[in-house]
């Protein structure tokens, strides 16, 4: 099968009463979802959709927007997701950028063609299935997502069907799904990672529960008694907000689930530890990816075993190797870092009309990356992203290291480490805290807690207390941002 909503068709045939999806409002059978997803289709061949068409949609956690996906793979058409309550001048942009034949947001939008999400309902209710179906094949293009990157302007990241799939069976396989798995999803469904969670769900013929984040937290922990969720997917700031939110009450789930799986930014150890903690029998993964290549290497952090820096080993379809800066390959070592490239099916196609970016990431089928990384013993050690590592008078210091230490004294609830400039030693440390209400502390009382635990020159020369850090909506920290504060 070629196509994530083919094998939503297999499980639609096969177990039809098997609960699929669940949203605020409703819960659909396989059988239910794969008839809303031909009414979908039939209904957006009625707004002019036809092969090869692109569609921007602004996101919703919801089974209406899901459908819309599968429905365009009916037709041979491209999904165009964008983040939820996007501004109309970027929805414009990018439906102008990739040509869009429509656009779909409850938002007023001037340019080109476009409906309501109530439209669109009103439309489906008034159709019939779509029939007959043809899957597509493999190599057709399934969807162009715009990545969230920190810096720089978004690229549209061209996806096909096989890449699709590709991951649904990286996800599958790394967290070692089970039949009966009941997965609640409450990270966005515009980006990658909320994603190709439920297309694995969906190859694996499991059950989705979708909620629009954490933060209505007696929801959250209705949804996970209500529908017995067996696995979870979430973003370290989706994890933060629930310990803030509700303590250590998610150890009262410790039976009953499975596993959780994190991804999108990198989890602190200090998160690691309260986790295993609370969940001592859960499985608990930390995936490594990116848009491009997508979930490509995985690690149980709650089997017992240390691997402090660790992201764990390549999943199903993922080759790994480490390159120079001139692309050429080598075996890094932890005083020589390598910059990581990864192989396999799951690998973007390119960057939409944009050759010139595509050339400069993909390299003979290989993703380059910007992570700074070895391998040792099978298991692959990330040191930093490239543009991160800060060059002190010649020695190598990754910001997570000073971040890390930083975090585990008890006055300070957030930090991020930026680089600054120095006549002498060219670059050096510079912290950024946010310090705990109940706590009351100075720099040097900081500085000298730095120092008892860190090598001279990874000492931040300055620390500056600020009122919150700035991130991206999945927890990444916004460096640039930071290193232009004054």
């Amino acid at each position: 099968m070629d196509s994530i909503a083919e094998h939503i068709y297999y499980h639609a045939v096969h177990t039809p009463s098997r609960r699929c999806v669940i949203d605020e409002k409703e819960e659909l059978t396989y059988l239910e979802y794969w008839n809303l997803i031909r009414k979908t289709a039939a209904a957006l061949r009625g707004f002019g959709i036809q092969a090869g068409c692109n569609l921007v949609i602004e996101s919703a956690q919801n089974i209406p927007y899901l459908a819309v996906e599968m429905a365009l793979h009916l037709l041979h058409a491209v999904f165009v997701p964008l983040e939820k309550n996007c501004g109309v001048q970027k929805i414009e942009e990018i439906a102008r950028e990739t040509d869009a034949q429509l656009i779909i947001s409850d938002q007023k939008i001037g340019r080109g063609t476009s409906i309501t999400y109530a439209q669109l309902a009103e439309a489906v209710a008034q159709n019939q299935c779509l029939d007959p179906v043809v899957f597509p094949e493999a190599w057709m293009v399934s969807e162009i997502l715009f990545s969230t990157g920190t810096t720089g302007k978004p690229k549209g990241i061209v996806m096909t069907h096989r890449s699709s799939i590709a991951l649904a069976q990286n996800v599958m396989h790394g967290v070692e799904m089970e039949s009966d798995t009941v997965e609640m999803i409450p990270t966005p469904l515009n980006h990658s990672h909320g994603l190709r969670r439920y297309y694995g769900n969906m190859m694996n013929g499991s059950t989705v529960v979708i909620m629009n984040g954490v933060l209505n937290i007696n929801r959250f922990y209705q949804n996970l008694n209500r529908y017995q969720v067996t696995a979870m997917d979430l973003v370290p700031a989706s994890l933060s907000i629930i310990f803030r939110l509700s303590g250590n009450k998610l150890g009262e789930c410790k039976d009953q689930l499975r596993y959780v799986q994190l991804g999108s930014a990198p989890l602190s150890e200090e998160q690691k530890d309260r986790l295993c903690s609370l969940l001592p029998v859960t499985r608990l993964y930390n995936f490594y990816g990116s848009t491009e290549s997508g979930c490509t290497c995985i690690l149980n952090f709650n089997d017992g075993e240390q691997r402090t820096g660790s992201i764990g080993k390549p999943v199903a379809n993922a080759e790994f190797i480490t390159v120079d800066d001139e692309g050429r390959r080598f075996n890094a070592t932890p005083e020589i870092p390598g910059l990581l490239a990864s192989k396999g099916p799951m690998n973007m196609s390119g960057y939409y009309h944009d050759p010139e970016e595509t050339a400069k990431v993909l390299k003979d089928g290989y993703v380059l990356t910007s992570d700074l990384a070895y391998m040792l013993g099978g298991y692959i050690y990330l040191v930093g992203r490239k543009g991160d590592v800060i060059n002190v008078a010649g020695n190598k210091v990754a910001p997570q290291e000073i971040e890390e230490t930083a975090l585990s004294h008890p006055a300070i609830s957030d930090c991020a480490c930026v680089p600054m400039s120095d006549k002498i030693k060219g670059a050096v440390p510079r912290l950024f805290v946010v310090l705990e209400a109940s706590y009351c502390c100075g720099q040097e009382e900081i500085r000298e807690y730095l120092a008892g635990r860190l090598e001279s020159y990874k000492v931040p020369k300055v620390i500056t207390e600020i009122k919150e850090i700035p991130r991206t909506f999945n927890g990444k920290i916004k460096r640039k941002e930071l290193m232009e504060h004054e």
